[in-house]
């Protein structure tokens, strides 16, 4: 049978002049529409490649000869990020083939897990429908029931949820009715979402590696294998991002920005070295109300990663005063005059001090006494109104910094080039202008230590986890850490925040994601 050609624009138009525009706008909105799934299922299929791709790769290096070149303690923190990899990708690929796949072909079926050891004490959650009245009128009977079992942990002890559902079916019209299975995070998963939350702040807060946390479980009566651990952590990597998502467009609404970045070394497959990789934190103004961090992990320490988180060069660039450290990739994002350098006092100190530590320096004394005297007066006015903190800046801190300018200036031909004492009066000289702009804008910090105090967590876990396995990896530890230490800003728990926002996500509607944010968030007390 032959197949209609698709109208054209001529014939579109050929319609509207014969009064029949309806029918070809109905037309032009199919043409549309078929547009749109067909690009939709193109970007599908690509993704779907690319995923499929990336996995072979992570099980090509986890099982090829080189991963044996690694010592005992790599090889396992390696294997971990693999995993959690390998299962962060299953959970898109997942998605992506569940979108794809027709609603007439069933999914595919899963390997039944072993039971839960019987001797783990059983807490019973029954779930039954509201109504057990039938539609025809009569009363349902109860006539069995479905079981399942999550694992639940606190510190020390394991716990099984049993899961009760009882089934309601009527005799009269043999209406079947049950209540519906609780929705988890990870669907048909073991774990609730208390343990979940558990290794999640165990790893990225208290810096337990997986292998680690494998013996603390095994001790607690449950010896559940880090790979397991590992998926587990992926999974809600991938969950857990649209969250983060929503919460860097919160913060790139902001007036005022810091941002800083570190080293992190990043395990380079095959050859058991590391490479350096880094970590950019972006955080909330030091006086602003909302008071939040966002994490980025790089593979290097590129001016373009910087811009393309601030969206620099596009239509949606963010614009306002970042406070930042001298660090050259910055510099590119002052020259269109959309963002203001605002510089950081802490590090023009900085290098007074090591100068004076070093020799005692009584051109470094005067300089450490005079900034010590503008920070002074920012310990008196940091808590005080907006108002406040301006007078007192303009009144009396613009003096001392004019004084420490005017210092500089007159000492600086007096001490040769290329010393130290040289490098540390030309780094505050020519910052001059982004080094006192805070002097006229209440909003503006003295320094960056309130986004340097953000990158500590990541220098305490250096010491345990030594080194980030994959970029994948990073970036997942990224949007992590971004979530628990919003919450610890919030004087939220994160045990508790997790926790819960891991309960609620699965149902949780989108339009309303921004509940769940850290510097949002309210626990959920049940009815």
């Amino acid at each position: 049978m032959a197949v209609a050609a698709p109208l054209s624009a001529e014939d579109i138009a050929s319609l509207e002049a014969a009064g029949l525009g309806h029918i070809g706008a109905k037309v032009r909105a199919l043409l549309d529409r078929q547009a749109h799934d067909r690009h939709e299922i193109e970007w599908r299929d690509a993704r779907i490649e690319k995923l499929t791709f990336e996995m072979a790769q992570l099980r090509r290096v986890k099982f090829g000869k080189k991963s044996e070149q690694l010592d005992a303690e790599q090889k396992a923190l390696f294997d971990e990020a693999v995993d959690a990899d390998l299962a962060a990708l299953e959970a898109q690929l997942a998605e992506l083939m569940a979108a794809k796949r027709k609603d007439t072909e069933p999914a595919p079926e899963r390997p039944k897990r072993a039971a839960l050891p019987p001797h783990l004490p059983r807490v019973e959650r029954h779930h039954e429908p509201s109504d057990t009245t039938c539609p025809c009128g009569c009363q349902m009977t109860r006539i069995g029931e479905d079981v399942s079992e999550k694992l639940d942990y606190t510190p020390g002890s394991f716990t099984v949820e049993r899961h009760v559902r009882g089934k309601w079916a009527c005799a009269k019209c043999r209406t079947l009715t049950q209540a519906p299975v609780p929705a988890e995070i990870i669907d048909k998963g073991l774990p609730t979402s208390g343990l979940l939350a558990h290794v999640l702040v165990a790893k990225h807060s208290d810096h337990l590696p997986l292998y680690r946390q494998e013996v603390i479980f095994e001790r607690a009566g449950l010896a559940i294998p880090r790979s397991t651990l590992a998926a587990w952590l992926g999974v809600c990597g991938v969950r857990l991002q649209p969250l983060v998502d929503a919460m860097k467009t919160d913060l790139l609404r902001l007036p005022v920005l810091h941002a800083d970045e570190t080293p992190v070394a990043m395990l380079a497959p095959g050859t058991g070295k590391t490479h350096r990789a880094y970590l950019w934190a972006y955080a909330s103004g030091a006086f602003e109300t909302m008071r939040a961090v966002v994490y980025d992990f790089t593979e290097s320490r590129s001016g373009q990663h910087p811009r393309t988180f601030l969206g620099h060069g596009t239509g949606s660039a963010w614009k306002g005063s970042l406070v930042c450290d001298d660090y050259s990739g910055y510099k590119a994002l002052f020259l269109d005059g959309g963002i203001t350098e605002v510089g950081c006092m802490a590090h023009a100190r900085r290098k007074f001090v090591e100068l004076h530590l070093a020799n005692k320096s009584t051109l470094a004394a005067t300089a450490i006494e005079l900034i010590g005297q503008l920070y002074g007066i920012e310990r008196e006015v940091k808590d005080g109104p907006a108002e406040e903190r301006l007078r007192e800046r303009r009144t009396r801190a613009a003096p001392v910094a004019e004084a420490l300018h005017k210092w500089l200036l007159e000492f600086r031909p007096k001490v040769p080039d290329g010393s130290a004492t040289a490098r540390a009066m030309d780094y505050s000289l020519h910052r001059w202008a982004a080094l006192t702009r805070y002097l006229v804008d209440p909003a503006l910090p003295i320094d960056n230590n309130f986004d340097e105090q953000q990158i500590r967590p990541w220098a305490t876990g250096r010491k345990n986890w030594l080194f980030a396995g994959t970029l994948l990896a990073g970036q997942r530890a990224a949007v992590i850490m971004s979530l628990i230490q919003t919450a610890k800003l919030n004087g939220h728990d994160p045990y508790a925040y997790l926790r819960d926002v891991l309960t609620r996500l699965p149902t949780h509607r989108n339009s309303d994601l921004g509940e769940l944010l850290p510097h949002r968030w309210k626990r959920y007390e049940s009815p």
